[in-house]
């Protein structure tokens, strides 16, 4: 009997999931675990490599063994593998032991080092061959941090005896078999985001790893984002095809099903990421955004996106939980911020690490402006939700743009995913400030649906893209209804609140 279901082990910031679905996209089995986040000084952010593994076993034993009838392996067709992109893992490859702590892609550690590389051809001296311009956001650096602050790490490396990689790369390797054959591989979209890939080529560029001096035999093989890449050997999903690997944001593009140009999808998480289908060329921005590769089905020429990351959305919401006590659970935030009709006069711009899209700003840092007597813990609420918004509505202008890119397509509608995607008073307001409607699809887990998607495609149990196009349908949708006067008002207080957060770090 053919296998019913595809599954996909999503990998995020701060817990790792397993999700089965069936043909139509629908949730058949899901299990969920939350895992430490380290921060050993201010700027740093670590996880620990052995704990998400744990998780991630944890969470395939739990979702294959939770429905009414376990799920066997031969009831999975394929799996799929979505990650936390750019943060960095390295390990021995004859135990598999992480020799330091995974770099989280928030670190800040390497700001000094981005200064340098900077200091010859400037912030974008890397970006007409990567996308990217020099920060401290990317892989490549920080897997350099490594190389040179762990004891004996580059003559490790440079002996082959240590492996690099994103999440996905150390998930796959250890779910095909770990110290015992592991595959070493990452896909184009994961490769894309360490600022050692050439965009062109989509293989590693030997210029920037001597630039960087980093051994090319501790790098993955990069390959395309559907194929066959190994068979699992945990027990739960022995034998399965491990065929999809996406980097998170480029799998939600796929899950919201935006495979034709001018498409865009937005990500609320932990941070907030924006991208836009572009097509088959990459198309560079002169406005602070990313060009990414989307995806590459198997033979099939790249697809590109432009990107506006935004660090901190979400985690500004749990940042009122967790540091302040505002609130007691996430989900409060809304109901806090329905307290008041306004955000009175405040703006909380998130520059807790920095500002990524648009201004790649390290030395900035978190304010908040406009504070008077007045303002009470509802207008804070509003505050931090709001400024999720208007970070979006920045991105959006810059993609829009002639000045800033060659494409300057702008958005007839925006489809959204993501936790805070169910707060309606969030997509309310990031409509009106948009001024373009706003969609959530049916089904909200769009990050694992579509590694779900890229395993499929590749072992045939999804035909081609015109099925997934079809399983796409709206949950909700928001209109405008802000006047564009107060809209303009508002958004001028926030920038202006923006260019207070600017050069708060001074260099020593």
């Amino acid at each position: 009997m053919p296998a019913s279901y595809i599954g996909a082990l999503d990998q995020g910031t701060t817990s790792t999931r397993f999700i089965v679905f069936d043909r139509s996209g629908r949730i058949v089995s899901s299990a969920q675990k939350e895992y430490q986040q380290i921060y050993p000084q201010p700027g740093w952010v670590e996880h620990d490599p052995e704990e998400i593994w744990r998780c991630a076993s944890d969470v395939i034993q739990e979702a294959m063994t939770m429905t009414a009838r376990a799920l066997r392996p031969q009831d999975l067709a394929a799996i799929g593998i979505t990650n936390q992109r750019e943060t960095t893992v390295v390990w021995q490859k004859k135990s598999g032991k992480p020799i330091y702590h995974a770099i989280v892609w928030q670190d800040t550690r390497v700001a000094a080092t981005v200064a340098e590389f900077a200091t010859h051809g400037g912030q974008g001296r890397y970006r007409a061959k990567t996308g990217l311009p020099l920060a401290t956001y990317f892989s490549g650096l920080k897997l350099r941090w490594i190389l040179e602050n762990v004891a004996s790490a580059r003559a490790q490396a440079e002996a082959g005896d240590l492996l690099f990689g994103n999440i996905d790369t150390f998930l796959i390797w250890h779910l095909t078999g770990g110290p015992q054959g592991g595959v070493h591989i990452t896909d184009v979209t994961n490769a894309s985001r360490t600022q050692l890939m050439n965009l062109n080529t989509l293989q590693w560029d030997r210029e920037i790893l001597h630039d960087f001096d980093i051994p090319i035999q501790m790098l993955p093989k990069v390959v395309s984002s559907s194929e066959l890449y190994g068979t699992a050997n945990l027990p739960p999903i022995a034998g399965v095809p491990i065929s999809g690997d996406l980097g998170d944001q480029q799998a939600a593009l796929v899950g919201q099903a935006c495979f034709k140009p001018g498409e865009a999808k937005n990500t609320y998480g932990t941070g907030c990421f924006m991208l836009m289908n572009t097509g088959n060329k990459p198309v560079l921005s002169n406005c602070g955004l990313l060009t990414t590769v989307a995806y590459k089905f198997g033979e099939q020429p790249a697809s590109y996106a432009l990107e506006g990351s935004i660090a901190i959305t979400g985690a500004l919401v749990q940042w009122l939980r967790d540091n302040l006590g505002l609130i007691e659970k996430s989900s409060d935030i809304e109901a806090l911020a329905r307290t008041v009709s306004d955000n009175g006069g405040v703006y909380f711009v998130p520059a807790f690490s920095g500002l990524y899209a648009p201004y790649w700003k390290d030395d900035a840092r978190g304010v908040i402006a406009g504070l008077t007597r007045f303002i009470n813990k509802g207008h804070i609420a509003r505050a931090a939700l709001e400024a999720t918004a208007f970070q979006v509505r920045e991105v959006v202008d810059a993609m829009a743009s002639s000045d800033c890119n060659d494409s300057a397509i702008g958005l007839d509608l925006l489809r959204v995913d993501g936790g805070m995607v169910t707060n309606d008073l969030l997509m309310q307001f990031q409509s009106d400030m948009l001024a373009k409607p706003v969609l959530r699809p049916m089904v909200k887990e769009t990050t694992a649906l579509g590694a779900a998607y890229a395993a499929g495609l590749a072992v045939g149990f999804f035909q081609n893209t015109d099925e997934l196009v079809a399983n796409w349908a709206v949950d909700k949708r928001w209109e405008p209804t802000m006047d564009a006067q107060t809209r303009e008002r508002l958004y001028h207080f926030w920038k202006k609140a923006v260019t207070r957060s600017f050069d708060w770090i001074e260099s020593p």
